[in-house]
């Protein structure tokens, strides 16, 4: 055995591969003594996962050397699903390339899957700056994708000191979702001088899907350039989604 990790709070993995599986087909999780992460493009290089689970996040912990996990997404996920509330899972890899996946509960479940080459790019994601960072509930920025979706394909983001909105427009009809900088639904507003940018509608529904990791979320952009979205939950992990804009049509 090179790997294995116990997981009491199976959220974690519950509500952040699923949504991750929506973009990504397949992915490498590297495992070292941190903790699990994962760094991958879509196929279309429009959008990039960034997943840490920390290794203080697990019960237990044991990596014998750094290793990469191929795997498909889609399979882990669908194995995820089936895991309980009450249940505590466990993760190990051996030497027969498989992941071998244990529920323990009010019964013991194995699942296993294989583990697959994966060629994957590594985005330089730690080049990108923000002009902008916004902090609201993740039910509120599901909010304004749902809003915007009615409309239209894509929605326009924008912020100044003065507040945040999330709008779409259509030839005749448009949606608005608007926060004044006192209003109690912006936790953190910190902008220089005015933004604006637009972003496929397709992508962000996917990625809100891991709204369920944490009930709050940060928002980065600038005009014209990717976005990023950040889930955290302390001490525990961080996933983060960067998109890719869309020329503004304004």
């Amino acid at each position: 055995m090179s790997f294995k990790a116990v997981l009491s709070d199976v959220d974690l993995l519950k509500n952040s591969v699923p949504a991750i599986a929506e973009i990504i087909d397949e992915g490498i999780f590297k495992v070292d003594k941190n903790g699990l992460s994962m760094l991958a493009p879509d196929r279309t290089m429009v959008s990039v996962t960034d997943l840490k689970i920390l290794s203080s996040a697990f019960d237990e912990f044991t990596v014998d050397k750094e290793e990469n996990l191929g795997l498909n997404l889609s399979h882990f996920a669908s194995v995820l699903k089936r895991l309980g509330a009450g249940d505590k899972l466990v993760l190990e890899s051996d030497k027969g390339n498989m992941l071998k996946i244990t529920a323990k509960g009010t019964s013991t479940r194995t699942f296993e899957i294989p583990l697959i080459e994966v060629t994957t790019e590594k985005p330089p994601v730690d080049q990108l700056v923000f002009d902008g960072t916004v902090s609201l509930s993740s039910d509120l920025f599901d909010q304004g994708v749902a809003d915007a979706e009615v409309i239209g394909d894509s929605i326009i983001l924008e912020a100044s000191n003065e507040g945040f909105s999330m709008r779409a427009k259509g030839d005749v009809r448009s949606s608005n979702l608007e926060l004044d900088k006192n209003d109690k639904g912006l936790l953190k507003l910190e902008i220089k001088g005015k933004i604006k940018a637009q972003y496929p509608l397709e992508y962000l529904k996917k990625m809100m899907k891991a709204g369920k990791v944490a009930k709050h979320m940060t928002v980065e952009f600038s005009s014209d350039y990717p976005l990023r979205l950040t889930f955290k939950t302390i001490d525990k992990m961080s996933l983060s989604f960067i998109l890719a804009p869309r020329v503004s049509e304004e």
